[in-house]
């Protein structure tokens, strides 16, 4: 009987010295540092940055008008008649309606930096990546982990 419990522990030893898992190579990297020193990187990123400037400065131009159509509103509602007060209210709807128009088509999730930071910014991040990625084999890393993401992995 003791036997038999002695093979059968000694078979579960084998056992799991057959499956056991070899030892993980982990890679840290950090994405920040990497293309904060690729010049092509920081060109891309000052011409997108002049371009998001520019972009809202025109928005903040749009919001003042905005409310100093809603300030003079305000300030004559008294002077107006009901027709008057709902032309002009509709007039700020419209202006209103333009002006998120107008943040989407700059800054919505398929809007014009989306499409900039893909032409610009996308290609340099894909051969950082690449490089990672071929050394990560070379040497290889199971996993690649990147410190200055919020997302680990």
């Amino acid at each position: 009987m003791t036997k038999k419990v002695l093979l059968i522990a000694l078979g579960f030893v084998m056992t799991l010295e057959l499956f056991a898992q070899k030892p993980q190579r982990i890679a840290f990297i950090d994405m920040e540092y990497i293309l904060e020193n690729i010049p092509d990187y920081q060109t891309a990123q000052s011409q997108l940055n002049q371009k998001v400037a520019k972009w809202q400065e025109n928005i903040a131009e749009k919001q003042r008008e905005l409310d100093q159509m809603k300030s003079n509103l305000s300030n004559e509602k008294a002077l107006l008649t009901k027709d008057l007060i709902e032309e002009r209210e509709e007039d700020i709807t419209i202006k209103s309606d333009e002006l998120r128009t107008l943040q989407n088509k700059y800054f919505g999730t398929n809007g014009d930096l989306f499409m900039l930071r893909q032409q610009l910014v996308k290609p340099i991040q894909d051969q950082v990546f690449n490089a990672i990625q071929e050394i990560a084999v070379n040497r290889q890393y199971d996993f690649v982990l990147d410190k200055s993401s919020d997302l680990i992995m």
